[in-house]
């Protein structure tokens, strides 16, 4: 959710119990702005809160220009002081994959896990068992692309692709109409397209080049892992994250106002494919 639209964002999203208490949102209000100012990002994000066992991680995101260029993201425990965050890394999320449960709420946290590596000794080749320290940082890091790349959320038209290839805020979005409003596939993921590609060219024939550059969220796998609700009397369509419980996004149909929020563990609903 925009940072400069935080309060009326926080009220949209509030129907999943997801709040701030008035201290934490003054704090927000005011710091991110800063935030803006210091790293000169084009808008901040707030993505959400990651509940931990000790304190919670705020999270806030900067966007640069090209809208899909990668986010710069940074963490709070207080509101108030921001640190920013490494880029996430293939080599990270195979090292964090191993570390199961609630995040602790400190970032200098070490997670132990044994692993058995081979060992050559002449000839002979054994198995010894070897501790690996794994950072709460790092964790906190892989966690947060890999909620990014599966479930970051954006309405069909509130981006644009320009001919030279820069992704920019789309001024003329005036918001889906109700009926779209109620599509899954008129909502698509906010990161760089990985479907779009497999297309054939007969399907790509029917989309618009500057609008449908994304991937759609009707085709996520598995089938059923969003919830799509009507709330207000029709004002507000909600959607919810299945696979990763705390996922929030909204959108009121005919007006500019749109967002998501992830306010959760920091868990993957491994058991989802049973569910459904």
């Amino acid at each position: 959710m925009d940072a400069e639209s935080l309060l009326l964002s926080l009220e949209l999203a509030s129907g999943s119990g997801q709040g701030l208490s008035p201290d934490r949102r003054a704090a927000l209000l005011t710091s991110l702005m800063l935030v803006k100012r210091d790293y000169r990002f084009d808008r901040v994000l707030f993505w959400g809160r990651i509940l931990g066992l000790v304190a919670d991680y705020y999270i806030a995101q900067g966007v640069s220009e090209d809208q899909l260029a990668p986010r710069k993201t940074l963490y709070s425990l207080n509101c108030m002081e921001w640190s920013l965050l490494p880029p996430a890394t293939k080599e990270m999320e195979i090292q964090t994959s191993v570390v199961k449960g609630r995040f602790m709420g400190d970032p200098s946290h070490e997670y132990e896990h044994t692993e058995l590596q081979k060992v050559n000794d002449g000839e002979k080749v054994f198995e010894e068992e070897v501790v690996v320290q794994i950072k709460e940082e790092m964790r906190l890091v892989s966690i947060i692309d890999q909620i990014d790349k599966a479930v970051a959320v954006i309405p069909r038209g509130a981006l644009f692709k320009t001919p030279f290839g820069p992704i920019n805020v789309n001024r003329t979005f005036e918001g889906l109409s109700l009926s779209e409003a109620k599509k899954l596939s008129s909502y698509f993921h906010f990161r760089e397209p990985v479907e779009l590609k497999n297309k054939t060219l007969l399907e790509k024939a029917e989309l618009d080049p500057s609008l449908d550059f994304m991937d759609s969220l009707e085709h996520d796998i598995p089938k059923g892992s969003w919830s799509v609700q009507m709330e207000r009397g029709n004002a507000l369509v909600v959607l919810r994250s299945l696979l990763w419980p705390g996922l929030t996004f909204y959108h009121a149909p005919r007006t500019k106002n749109y967002g998501y929020i992830y306010v959760g563990t920091g868990e993957k609903n491994l058991d989802l494919p049973f569910m459904l």
